[in-house]
């Protein structure tokens, strides 16, 4: 029987052809995509971990500890999936919750085989609407890179505001000793939702004031 087995149940958001479902430490195929997610190149150049996961041995402990965290109410991941076939397609996590602040921060990332879709866009508006209705926050904050346009244009594409630059606010890639700037967005529940997004499948999208997303993957930093 899986260690999981009596986890509290999650919502599983579902909508822009999506659904995002909860990580299973005890899957084998849960554990090799947050893996592949972790180790991808383009991740490592936005995101630096506090502890680097080289292994599915490590890949389990850290999902454990996402259980444990969702379990005291600090944090919250998803698995984002396709809503018809399942696959995996990236990690998003409504992360460091404040409850009496009814604040969090938002970080994701997307495999290489799902970007250039809107993945991130459509992903980032469920779980915003998941932390507004269903886990009464009322400011959401999402931090990057500076110079990550993919990611600063996902942010903008989902209603949050761009507020400012905090000064060596992250780790340079690969590195713990040195430091680079995040450009911060946030969203309040308050706030005019986003026009939802184009249906993926739609073979002849209306023009958007925005440029595609990139096919370089849109990732707001993760810790694990």
């Amino acid at each position: 029987m899986s260690r999981t087995s009596d986890r509290p149940s999650l919502p599983h958001p579902r909508g822009h052809g999506l659904r995002l479902r909860s990580w299973d430490p005890e899957s084998g195929a849960d554990a090799e995509a947050w893996l592949r997610g972790l180790l991808d190149p383009d991740f490592r150049r936005w995101n630096t971990p506090l502890k680097l996961v080289t292994d599915l041995d490590g890949v389990r402990e850290a999902l454990r500890g996402r259980v444990k965290e969702e379990a005291e109410g600090r944090s919250v991941s998803f698995r984002v999936t396709d809503e018809e076939t399942g696959a995996t397609l990236g990690h998003i996590g409504v992360n460091e919750i404040d409850r009496p602040l009814r604040v969090a921060r938002v970080g994701y990332w997307v495999l290489p085989e799902a970007r250039g879709k809107g993945v991130a866009t459509r992903a980032l508006l469920l779980a915003a609407q998941y932390a507004f209705t269903g886990l009464g926050l009322h400011r959401l904050e999402l931090g990057h890179g500076l110079g990550h346009g993919a990611s600063c244009r996902v942010a903008e594409r989902c209603g949050f505001r761009a507020e400012g630059v905090l000064r060596g606010a992250m780790f340079e890639a690969d590195r713990h000793d040195a430091f680079r700037d995040v450009h911060l967005h946030a969203r309040l529940a308050t706030d005019e939702p986003p026009h939802p997004p184009h249906p993926p499948e739609s073979p002849h999208p209306p023009e958007s004031p925005h440029p595609p997303e990139s096919p370089h993957p849109p990732a707001s930093p993760e810790r694990t």
